[in-house]
């Protein structure tokens, strides 16, 4: 046996770090013999950890191996099965019962013994022993058995080891102290056996490889940092020990509890010194510079130096349970160097991107003469501090106003550019938004800082037992402060965010004022992302406030289109056509349409589309009342009439009652006009009707019409004369000219006109018939021409032209 105690210890215990205090040949009970072996074990660091290994030979059996283990403190029972009589059996209750059959009933008890003994000297929780003798839990293991299998094993139970100088003069020391060591040895060496059990028993020797780790581990190297990771959790467990009443005043532990407080302040003192050292050269380093990101427009990444300083996680958690004050010293060091570094790098970038935006107007249309702007920007592209944006109160618009844009050729708005505008801002967010999150879980993990921790509502108790967890109400305080801290060192890291954002903002509003738009719509899709995965963190809020300044330029975009159809003002010597702000008003809603179909926002562009139509409802009837060259119903027709046909084409559902308005007031202005031009080329008539209408109208009976002597079968006769059908043909060609001036070309509304005024023309025809028949009935009177003349009059002229 003693071999194979070798040999596994060789093989299988020294290279884990544990030692074979205890063997067994067992097989299972009642099964066919696969012997195995059953080994009490212990670990050779600090805290002790005892194991039950179950090893057996390789399939080959060439060597052995381990199959299965368990932990002493997971076992309840030990069975013997008879405590009088030999027997090789027993059983062993962890999770389940297991039945093993020993080789010899020797090895048995010495096996049961050592288990015995290991519990009383580790264990809080006492194994149960049945059907055991209490002889044989009183007796040492055999000699032969209790020797380290490794050689000169110090921690054997029953091993004698010689005093070191030092030992004897601590105890020379004890003996001072104590009045009765000389005279009562028995009760003196109890008192040390006590002492010594209160080191033993409370965990509180600490190993000299945790020591030495503590005290100069290198914490530059992966196996270094995880040895002094080990070593400081030791410490802390060791720190940590409840002692019972009395055993603090006793000199060991006195001398234990100084030795573990001048490795913890050590310790501290070097983690401190190193992290600090890593942050200070981070936020001085130089490596990230603008001209390697200008082309892509990109940040800098970070994930090497968060992947690197994760290895420290563990050592800050500790720090910040053992040091709280250098703990928050090494956070403030971070975010102080780490800021300087964040700001060289976004503000580089930010000025990469603005020469960028600069240039998506035909670099800014030469000498940055942007379009639409009261002021000009001026400069080269480098010169970005010439592109300051004055304060709105000092600008008299927006740029690229409705107006504007209706005076504008298809080159000036140039879509390109637009489109170019929008990808360079989303790429300007896209590149924040993971850096701002990848900054914000480092922080959280690496300080510790649980901010995605979430608390229950309410916390049950049946009020029999006390809690284990901290009161509610402090639980909330406690994650609601960490949650603080995370957004104060967001907030100070990334202080130049805001600033820059707004910047930005504030000249992609100057080059074109249309660019709230995209920037309206951008902005608020990242918000949403940012607030679906914590609508808590630094970049929601930081997001949502820039959020609020992208709405009001949108809005200011709006108003100054209001204003500026308000003080539109019309040429007294050509005719008014479609106004420009009706167009710009169709171009503009192109543009939203596409910029924010399927946008989350889209509410804000339909409060903007009722505001502006309203305004275009208002402003067309104000020049049409003021139009001088141009009838009222000729604009208020044409631009309904555009309108109508815009708000059909786009069917805008929030718009809906407007185009109806549009249309009505267009039919009712075609209508109107149309009447009113056709009074004038059959004048004359038209009055000796209205006069025949009138006199009906008074109480003469139709049959006597023709007796009044103003309205009498003579003066009608007369009056048809007069418009022979060369002279209706040559009157309609005369109004056709008129209307022809009347009416622009872009609406092409001139054939619907004249269409409108032939039917209207047959109307009236019809009803001069009509009265003729009725009031001269039997005179044979007609009109000098035929509904089929007016037709071909209308046609021909309508074609000459």
């Amino acid at each position: 046996m003693t071999a194979i105690k070798h040999a596994l210890q060789r093989d299988i215990f020294t290279p884990n770090d544990e030692r074979l205090l205890g063997i067994v040949n067992v097989c299972k009970a009642g099964k066919k013999k696969k012997n195995c072996f059953l080994c009490a074990t212990v670990t050779t660091e600090r805290p002790v950890q005892v194991k039950v290994v179950k090893v057996k030979k390789s399939d080959k059996g060439d060597f052995y191996k381990r199959q299965l283990t368990w932990e002493l403190r997971d076992l309840r029972e030990v069975d013997a099965k008879d405590a009088s009589k030999e027997n090789p059996e027993f059983d062993l209750h962890f999770e389940k019962a297991y039945k093993w059959v020993a080789s010899s009933t020797a090895e048995k008890n010495s096996f049961i013994s050592c288990i015995w003994k290991l519990n009383q000297r580790y264990l809080r929780k006492k194994v149960e022993f049945v059907n055991v003798s209490s002889q044989l839990l009183e007796e040492s293991v055999p000699s032969g058995e209790s020797q380290s299998v490794a050689g000169g094993d110090e921690d054997a139970l029953d091993d004698y080891q010689e005093l070191s100088t030092r030992e004897e003069q601590d105890i020379e020391g004890m003996m001072e102290m104590c009045e009765y060591a000389i005279s009562n040895a028995e009760a003196f060496a109890e008192k040390l056996f006590k002492e010594l059990q209160v080191l033993d028993g409370n965990y509180m020797d600490l190993s000299k490889g945790h020591i030495r780790a503590l005290q100069e581990g290198d914490l530059t190297s992966p196996k270094g940092i995880e040895a002094c990771i080990n070593a400081s959790e030791a410490l802390l467990q060791c720190m940590n020990v409840a002692l019972r009443p009395g055993h603090d005043k006793l000199m060991a532990v006195t001398q234990q509890q100084h030795l573990f407080a001048e490795l913890r302040d050590t310790f501290a003192r070097r983690l401190t010194n190193h992290l600090n050292n890593v942050f200070v050269h981070q936020g001085h380093d130089q490596s990230s510079t603008l001209s390697q990101h200008t082309a892509e427009l990109t940040l800098p990444k970070h994930s090497p130096l968060h992947r690197d300083l994760l290895r420290y996680a563990k050592l800050m958690e500790w720090l910040k349970n053992t040091h709280r004050e250098k703990y928050e010293g090494l956070s403030r060091t971070y975010v102080d160097y780490m800021s300087r570094l964040y700001d060289r790098e976004i503000k580089d970038f930010f000025e990469v991107a603005k020469i960028k935006m600069a240039g998506t107007s035909k670099e800014a249309k030469g000498k940055f003469g942007l379009h639409g702007s009261s002021g000009k920007l001026t400069g080269s592209t480098s010169s970005l501090n010439k592109l300051t944006v004055q304060g709105s109160n000092s600008r008299r618009s927006q740029s690229s106003s409705l107006l504007d844009m209706g005076n504008m050729s298809a080159s000036d708005l140039d879509v390109a550019d637009r489109t170019k505008f929008d990808k360079i801002f989303e790429q300007v967010l896209s590149e924040l938004e993971p850096l701002c999150l990848a900054e914000q879980d480092f922080i959280s993990k690496f300080f510790k800082l649980q901010q995605h921790m979430t608390v229950p509502e309410t916390e049950e108790t049946d009020g029999s037992m006390p809690s284990r967890n901290p009161p509610l109400a402090e639980h909330r305080h406690s994650l609601s402060s960490e949650k603080d801290m995370v957004r104060l060192m967001m907030t100070n890291i990334f202080h130049s965010i805001d600033t820059e954002l707004n910047s930005l903002i504030a000249l992609g509003d100057k080059i074109d004022s249309f660019h709230s738009l995209y920037m309206l719509v951008k902005m608020s899709h990242h918000v949403w992302t940012a607030e679906n995965v914590d609508p808590a963190s630094f970049l929601s809020t930081t997001l949502g406030n820039v959020l609020v300044t992208v709405k009001r330029n949108f809005d200011k975009c709006i108003s100054g289109q209001i204003r500026q159809m308000e003080e539109v003002k019309i040429s007294k010597k050509s005719k008014v056509g479609i106004l420009s702000f009706v167009t710009g008003f169709e171009e503009f809603a192109e543009l939203a349409e596409t910029i924010f179909r399927n946008a989350e926002r889209r509410g804000d562009l339909d409060k903007a589309y009722v505001k502006l139509i309203r305004a275009v409802f208002m402003n067309v009837e104000k020049v049409a009342n003021e139009s001088q060259k141009t009838p009222r119903d000729v604009v208020m027709m044409e631009n309904f009439h555009h309108i109508f046909s815009t708000l059909s084409r786009l069917k805008i559902s929030c718009l809906d009652a407007e185009r109806r308005e549009a249309k009505h007031k267009y039919t009712d202005h075609l209508q109107s006009y149309v009447i009113n031009s056709l009074g004038q080329p059959l004048e004359k008539l038209n009055h000796f009707f209205e006069g025949v209408e009138a006199r009906v109208a008074q109480g003469v009976r139709e049959e006597e019409v023709s007796y009044q002597l103003a309205f009498n079968k003579q003066e009608l006769r007369k009056v048809i004369k007069e418009y022979p059908g060369k002279e209706v043909k040559k009157g309609l060609d005369n109004l056709y000219k008129k209307v022809d001036k009347h009416l622009c070309e872009e609406e092409s509304l001139l054939q619907v006109v004249w269409h409108s005024m032939q039917d209207e023309f047959i109307r009236q025809y019809k009803h001069f018939e009509d009265l003729i028949g009725r009031c001269y009935p039997g005179s044979g009177i007609t009109m000098e021409f035929t509904i089929q003349d007016m037709l071909e009059y209308f046609s021909s002229i309508a074609q000459s032209h």
